[in-house]
């Protein structure tokens, strides 16, 4: 199956996909020197997000999910990409400026997650698309 996006950081990935059930926020939601989310009340609680490709719905609360977001990339403890379910443009900025302090970047893409599951195996290309392989 190949579902096509569009990037907001193009990029090249390939991994395990976590897809989260419901939005998050990094602010307070993320704990970056594990990778894991400490928002208890999330579905995914305690899962990590750390070299893995991560499927989600929104992004949701403060600006500063970007800063808690680059922490865990300063930490190593970010993911091989995001797909966002809807487009948002606050969390690539952590990407941006991850970039400009030499940290690991990874590609953001927009697009219908709808049909993906955790523990997909999925490969994002240079203009967008994903696959899942079979």
């Amino acid at each position: 199956m190949i579902i096509n996006g569009k990037p907001m950081i193009a990029g090249e990935a390939t991994g395990e996909l976590l897809k989260l059930s419901a939005p998050a926020c990094f602010w307070g939601g993320l704990d970056a020197a594990t990778g894991k989310l400490s928002d208890q009340r999330h579905p995914q609680f305690g899962e990590s997000i750390a070299d893995r490709i991560v499927a989600i719905p929104a992004i949701v609360g403060s600006s500063a999910s970007s800063q808690f977001l680059l922490e865990a990339m300063h930490l190593g403890n970010a993911p091989r990409a995001i797909l966002l379910g809807e487009e948002e443009v606050i969390i690539a900025t952590a990407v941006f400026v991850g970039r400009e302090l030499g940290y690991q970047d990874f590609p953001i893409i927009n697009c219908d997650i709808s049909s993906l599951k955790s523990g997909d195996n999925v490969t994002i290309n240079k203009n967008g698309d994903v696959e899942v392989a079979d």
